[in-house]
């Protein structure tokens, strides 16, 4: 068996290492003493940094041995629990200075230190994160749905003339975008509601909060990952408003931006001690000023408008629900930085109770309001 690490360790061609040369008796397994003395008498200049974090592979191998397939992963920069385990427990060979004493990096590369300082609790992540981070690809799902976002804004406000309040105008109501629970049995409504925003102010609360947590935590974690977080929030607060608040439309993408947001403080007091995010405690109760004066905004209006009744009544249910995908669905995707999360039990714990949601609001949206009798608003 052999395979090529040239791409892993920054080179221009592919090196390969011949299993009778590491491995005579074909076990499948490399002795450690064997390894280490070829990497250490290699011809080729390796990256001194990602040389430590494969002597420390080998070195922390209790058996002597070590596995074709870790090193696989190794080379491939997967996600994979054995290599964690595998450089935590070397670790001793990974105490160079820290990555907040480097000096000389670039803009970017700066960007990715504080990033990994911001979002991972745990300095060997950070390492890792740090030195296999890659532009490629880029993270653009947030920046996209928030670019959308400000377009359809504008769009509307130059059409209706009026930047605040405008889900007021019958006009802006008409969107085939916003969720009506007279148009609930238009499907893509429970998610296209993300783009319209009532106001300047709901426009500029979500846009910067996504992008200054969504971003960094897209960086980390990956688009796939990042955006079914966001997404559930989304699906999630349309369909707890279609529940629980059944005459009320839905606009704004607050189900979102909460699951983003709840799942990253969740995540910073559940490792408190290992982040190293500057002023952390006071970016912590910031943010939760401005989310809890969001919320509380959003009950206020629905309880005590000072507006026209006729209007439409806004619904603070989709800032809870997007909370609440937060701190369950969002912890848990990142916490596992390093592990597949089809691995892990508990994320299809997560997952059936998602689909049993999914599955009881499609339930309700059907017969509930027939059975219930319940009087809806005529659909603009």
């Amino acid at each position: 068996m052999s395979f090529g690490c040239g791409v892993f360790f920054g080179l221009k061609k592919d090196v390969t290492f011949d299993q009778p040369l590491l491995d005579p008796e074909n076990t499948g397994f490399i002795a450690v003493e064997n390894f280490t003395s070829l990497v250490e008498h290699h011809e080729l200049q390796l990256d001194p940094s990602k040389l430590d974090m494969l002597l420390a592979l080998v070195q922390s191998n209790e058996d002597g041995q070590v596995c074709y397939q870790e090193l696989i992963e190794l080379m491939s920069s997967k996600r994979s629990s054995s290599f964690r385990r595998a450089i935590a427990n070397g670790r001793r060979t990974l105490q160079r200075e820290i990555l907040l004493d480097e000096t000389g990096l670039g803009l970017y590369k700066r960007f990715v230190r504080y990033v990994a300082y911001e979002i991972l609790p745990c300095e060997t992540d950070r390492r890792w994160y740090f030195h296999q981070n890659r532009l490629c690809p880029p993270p653009v799902f947030i920046a996209i749905v928030t670019i959308v976002q400000i377009i359809v804004f504008m769009c509307y406000g130059i059409m209706l003339n009026k930047w605040v309040l405008q889900t007021y105008q019958p006009d802006f109501m008409k969107s085939p975008l916003v969720y009506h629970p007279g148009h609930r049995a238009q499907v893509w409504r429970f998610f296209s509601y993300m783009f319209m925003h009532v106001g300047l102010e709901q426009l500029g609360f979500n846009a910067l909060l996504q992008l200054m947590i969504g971003v960094p935590l897209e960086m980390v974690h990956g688009i796939l990952r990042i955006s079914l977080l966001y997404m559930a929030g989304v699906l999630a607060g349309s369909l707890t408003v279609s529940i629980t608040d059944m005459r009320a439309p839905v606009v704004g993408g607050s189900g979102g931006v909460y699951a983003l947001c709840s799942a990253h403080l969740a995540n910073v007091v559940m490792n408190w001690a290992g982040m190293r995010c500057p002023y952390k405690l006071l970016r912590m109760i910031l943010a939760l000023v401005c989310m809890s004066s969001e919320v509380g905004r959003a009950v206020w209006l629905r309880f005590s408008p000072p507006l026209p009744s006729s209007g439409p009544q806004p619904s603070f249910m989709a800032h809870l629900s997007g909370a609440v995908v937060g701190i369950s669905m969002g912890l848990l995707i990142l916490r596992s930085y390093e592990e597949s999360l089809q691995k892990q039990c508990s994320w299809w714990v997560i997952v059936f109770s998602f689909i049993t949601f999914l599955l009881f609001a499609i339930f309700w949206n059907i017969f509930a309001y027939e059975l219930l009798g319940v009087q809806i608003p005529p659909p603009p």
